[in-house]
């Protein structure tokens, strides 16, 4: 053979190679599985196939639920807005970052380029994202490749201030449209309808049924304020909490308000409200998705970012540890792994997200990340789990929820030991009695031996939070 021609074959075989290589490349790509991520603000448990509030309406998300595997069992990272995201979204608790509450400048703690949305687009990902997904519409630009831009749009809806919707309906009748949510889900409609020819990663961040409650009259009318019935309620359920618990149940004095005023029953009628008009919009989600080209290979994550207090233990919003404000919706699709209608009792943590997305993606799971996948878990969700979740409210307060146990030790050393099984609105503290000294021993062991210093600005309350309670004309419950 000519050495010319075996050199042409040598270039033609390297081309070859190189080919065979990228085009190997662009398939798996091609081949990952896109995810849709849908983060909701304030949604407590009242959820439908959760069945803790029988008078919520939630079709599209029991819908969903049914889709793929919903876990009963499952509690945010920190119970308010800027730290819970923070921790999810960037892979580390809050004793690693100090990032421990709501003002905190999450950025300034959290190193950029290790939020979950960076790994996808380091895989060759377009990396989509709308509403609130990290903490006030904040983001790392480097870590998207766009965001919506919000300008102009309202969390609240056109013409209504923030200090209105808590006690009792909206003075002015919002369209749908009117509410930032709406736009929110176009965006990510329009993404999921026509994606591009990568693999998409959409993050759809919904602000309602955060504070104020506020939204189209017809979503109120279907909650007669006649018809509204209180959560279970204890007078004297703080009588056996130690200190650093009754600090964080009274921090605002929300409850005392609320009796003295007659708001109670409007609160809730203005909850259910603003959580049915967010499972409208999720209904609209879900009809997009079903229209999908990429419906077959696209996962889906669905998390509230906390659970939310009515007056249980005379504690209202977040911010402490108890099953109310921790405990949040949590449903995973994931075509291939998980079967429709599995449901999970197993106790997980939002700290899973991250590296389960990962594996579910075939991407690495960096080592920073502080969390287990539970890809087991949406293979059979009644797989053996010996993990509880871990939740944490300020320097050194934390609790340890096992299925059965819910156990919380403050900073100050005053503890609560909760028997759920038996004691599923945790009015019994168990904490003193001598011969549960070994259960308490056990779940303290997943306490963390280290605690990183409050390094943020913000304190153990929100705000923006608190305004509404403190106002407000006087109503009668009906």
């Amino acid at each position: 053979m000519p050495a010319s021609l075996r050199r042409s074959l040598v270039v033609a075989a390297a081309f070859a190679c190189v080919f065979a290589r990228a085009f190997s490349a662009d398939a798996t790509t091609a081949k990952r599985p896109n995810v849709l991520f849908i983060a909701v603000d304030d949604l407590n448990h009242w959820v439908g196939y959760l069945g803790r509030n029988p008078q919520t309406k939630t079709p599209n998300i029991d819908r969903l639920a049914r889709m793929g595997v919903a876990f009963r069992h499952a509690y945010c990272a920190v119970p308010a807005c800027e730290p819970a995201r923070g921790a999810l979204m960037g892979g580390q608790r809050p004793w690693t970052t100090g990032l421990y509450y709501n003002g905190d400048k999450w950025k300034t703690l959290l190193p950029e380029g290790q939020g979950l949305t960076k790994q996808f687009l380091k895989a060759g990902y377009r990396v989509s994202g709308a509403g609130k997904i990290y903490h006030s519409d904040q983001y790392f630009p480097s870590e998207w490749s766009e965001y919506m831009d919000s300008t102009g749009l309202s969390a609240q809806g056109k013409g209504v201030t923030k200090d209105e919707g808590f006690h009792e309906p909206v003075k002015r009748d919002l369209k749908d449209e009117d509410i930032m949510d709406w736009q929110t889900v176009n965006y990510s409609i329009e993404r999921l309808t026509n994606p591009s020819s990568q693999p998409f990663f959409i993050a759809c961040g919904l602000h309602k049924p955060h504070l104020p409650f506020t939204v189209p009259r017809k979503y109120y009318e279907q909650f007669p304020l006649e018809t509204i019935q209180l959560p279970p309620y204890k007078k004297d359920d703080l009588d056996d909490i130690p200190a650093g618990g009754k600090k964080m149940a009274k921090a605002a004095q929300d409850h005392a308000r609320f009796v003295r005023d007659g708001n109670w029953k409007h609160a809730i009628q203005s909850y259910l409200a603003t959580v049915a008009y967010t499972d409208m919009n999720i209904g609209r989600l879900l009809d997009a998705f079903d229209r999908s080209p990429q419906r077959d290979n696209t996962i889906i994550v669905f998390w509230g970012d906390h659970g939310w207090s009515f007056g249980e233990k005379d504690h209202w919003r977040k911010f402490a540890l108890w099953e109310e404000p921790t405990r949040a919706p949590f449903i995973i699709v994931a075509p291939g792994v998980t079967r429709a209608g599995g449901m999970s009792n197993r106790t997980v943590d939002f700290m899973s997200i991250y590296p389960t997305l990962c594996e579910l993606a075939g991407l690495p799971i960096p080592a920073h990340v502080e969390g287990p996948s539970i890809v087991p878990l949406l293979r059979d969700p009644q797989a053996s789990w010996d993990r509880p979740a871990i939740t944490t409210h300020g320097f050194k307060n934390h609790t340890v929820r096992t299925e059965r146990w819910r156990y919380i030790r403050y900073a100050d050393g005053g503890e609560e030991l909760y028997d759920e099984t038996k004691d599923p609105y945790e009015w019994t503290n168990l904490a003193n009695q001598p011969e549960f000294a070994r259960t308490k021993a056990e779940l303290a062991k997943w306490l963390p031996a280290n605690n990183a210093p409050h390094k943020g600005a913000g304190g153990p309350g929100d705000e923006d939070d608190a305004k509404p309670a403190r106002q407000g004309k006087k109503k009668a419950n009906k």
